[in-house]
Parts: structure tokens; sequence; C-alpha cells
């Protein structure tokens, strides 16, 4: 438990969406939250079973899940299984050598708020109390730090900062206002939750940066140029897809949650690389 980050993700997660429920008061019902929950652990077992996957791994789509149950809002329970399920099945099959290319939350809520007028993404739901911010903050900060993508958050929250504060100067607005832009609690759940997902971030430190440029000024396009909500959503969906080609030309290390188990030496050479790509496709 100490060496996988995706305990302390999931405990901040559950973290946040008990204070959201009975602080904040968020307009989920706990029948939602249960159908997502539930939906994104059958598809998570259903994938595991039809593709001969050594073991259930419930770790990353509850992660997933609880992701989807603190951004996603429908009053159809339909819409919410789709949405787990839409997340869930994305990491099996829209994949690039060995690699799912999108963040499975995020593409679900793009899909979904492209296709139903029922599913909305509530950014102004957290308020922006600013000990609740800090708090999101440090613990996100936890979990970066725990998966070595501190860098790319880091670099996020300067590229998008320097945009707001940019527009405003260019504008003649007073600098009051990117700051309450950026005092968004919604703003550093995706900094800290979404883009620093380790499986769908180019490899290299160099690559993470180059991504975390793109999306920001890529949401700025969306939110300003054509006026459009969400814009954080449809840019980090939009550079997911240039993720492979920005591992290819700043290769390094793929990421791995942990070392594959057992030990590469008990197993025969043929045997190592069965075994390796299995854990890889099961996160």
């Amino acid at each position: 438990m100490r060496s996988d980050p995706r305990y302390y993700q999931i405990a901040i997660l559950s973290f946040l969406l008990a204070y959201g429920l009975f602080v904040l008061d968020f307009e989920v019902r706990a029948a939602t939250a249960a159908v997502i929950l539930f939906t994104a652990q059958l598809t998570q077992f259903g994938f595991t079973r039809a593709l001969k996957l050594p073991k259930f791994d419930p770790r990353s789509a509850l992660i997933s899940s609880l992701s989807l149950c603190l951004l996603l809002r429908t009053e159809t329970l339909l819409i919410a299984a789709l949405a787990a399920f839409i997340a869930i099945a994305s990491k099996f099959v829209i994949r690039w050598k060995n690699k799912h290319i999108f963040n499975p939350t995020n593409f679900s809520l793009v899909v979904l708020i492209v296709c139903f007028d029922s599913a909305w993404v509530s950014s102004g739901q957290w308020g922006r109390e600013l000990f609740f911010l800090l708090s999101i903050a440090c613990l996100g900060m936890v979990v970066i730090n725990r998966s070595r993508r501190s860098d790319i958050t880091l670099a996020f929250l300067f590229f998008y900062a320097t945009l707001l504060f940019g527009r405003a100067l260019w504008l003649g607005d007073p600098l009051t206002i990117p700051v309450h832009q950026l005092q968004s609690g919604a703003l550093l759940i995706f900094a800290f939750f979404m883009i620093s997902d380790p499986m769908t971030t180019p490899n290299s430190r160099s690559g993470r940066i180059l991504f975390s440029a793109l999306v920001s000024f890529g949401a700025g396009f969306v939110q300003f140029v054509l006026y459009q909500p969400n814009g954080l959503l449809y840019s980090l969906v939009a550079c997911c897809l240039i993720t492979p080609f920005i591992d290819r030309f700043l290769p390094d290390e793929k990421f791995q949650w942990r070392a594959p188990s057992p030990s590469p030496r008990s197993l025969p050479i043929h045997n190592q690389g069965v075994h390796y790509e299995k854990n890889n496709i099961a996160t």
C-alpha cells in the first residue's frame, strides 16, 4: 500500500465526496453515486474476464468512478451508468502501444456533455472557500508526489495562471478577476487528479511540461475564443491525442504503478513478456 499512490487517491477522493455531500450539500443523489460506483466495478470485472487478465483490480475503476461522482451531474440513472461504462471501457478499447490514450473520467464527461443535454459538469458547486481550496491543493500534492507527476500539475497551474493574468492585463481588467477564476475547487481537482494521471500523460518530464502548456492554452482558446464552457475538459481530450507523438519525439520509460510480480528472474523469458503486457492492460 505504501508504494501504490492509488490508495492515497481513493482515500482523498472519498473524503472530497463525503465533504461535498455532507458539508457543501452537492446536488447528487446517493442512488446516482451508487450506480456509478457499481457500474464501474462491473465493467472492470467484465473486461478482466473477457481479456483473460491475471486478476481483477478494482483500484483504477474506483478512482475513475469517484471522480465521476464528484464532477458529473445528471438526474437520469441510465446516464450515470453509461458514464461509468464509457470511462472504464475506454481504458481497454482506446489504446496505443499498450497504453490507454484518454483519461477515463475526462473522456466520459466530454462524451456525455456533448451527446446529452441531461448531463453536465457543475464547476461552481465547490464554492471558493480558501481553507477548502488549500486542503484540496495539499491533499492533491500528496497524490502527485507519490505518483511522480508533480511537474505536470505545477506546470499546468503556472501556464493557466499566466494565461488568465495575461488576458486580464491585455483587456485592462482588474487583477481580481483572474484571482477569482483561479480560486476554484473544480480547477484544482482537474490539476491534481485529472491532468496528472500518470497513465495518460507523456512519459518524459519535458514532454509533460509541453503537454501542460498545450492543455492550458487549448482551454483558453475554447473558453475565450469559442466562448464555450468546460474548456479544460475539451482541451485535455484533444491533447491526449497528441501524447503518442510527444512520447515518440521525447521518449522516456513508461510509467508503471508497481513492478510486475512475481519477479522476472523467476519467469522464463517468453513468460515475462506475457505477464508484463497483461499487467499493463489491467491498469
